[in-house]
């Protein structure tokens, strides 16, 4: 018997469309990091665009990348900022209460992959301090399972 996927574990599409309004309006609320949240150019798809990413991250249908891109353009979009200093254990721990408010399973070992996974992605966006120029192109978007992150060297080979 298969584990389920994170995705299908948390609940599915409606979870994470709750997981990503939670989060947004977390990050909105705390005074340090609602600036980059708050912008009057932020797409008004934000939230659902964020919900579809980590649907895809964790192990949901591919309709981010199909539709909206790739990883490499989420990391240069977040490229180019400097120093964040702690923004990202601020993300982190808002993701954390997201999760919680947006009643995904209690589960320790699901919560611990998730903050597993938004500790990995705070470092991978923020690993472009200086510029978006050197973030490579057609990176694939991230698959995170219950045991980490998914590489080529550790995905299951087929059986053919």
């Amino acid at each position: 018997m298969s584990r389920p996927t994170l995705y299908e574990y948390a609940g599915g599409a409606p979870a994470l469309l709750r997981l990503s309004t939670a989060h947004h309006r977390l990050c909105l609320a705390d005074a340090q990091l609602n600036h980059p949240f708050s912008h009057a150019d932020l797409d008004p798809r934000h939230i659902e665009r964020l919900a579809a990413y980590w649907g895809e991250v964790l192990g949901g249908p591919a309709d981010f990348s199909a539709r909206l891109g790739d990883h490499s353009g989420v990391v240069r979009m977040h490229a180019g900022q400097g120093d964040m200093g702690d923004l990202g254990r601020r993300f982190t721990d808002c993701f954390v209460q997201a999760a919680d408010e947006a009643a995904l399973p209690q589960d320790p070992q699901f919560r611990a992959a998730l903050r597993a996974y938004m500790e990995w992605a705070v470092q991978e966006m923020v690993g472009h301090p200086d510029s978006d120029e050197d973030v490579p192109a057609g990176m694939p978007v991230p698959r995170w399972t219950w045991d980490g992150l998914v590489t080529a060297r550790s995905a299951p080979r087929s059986r053919l």
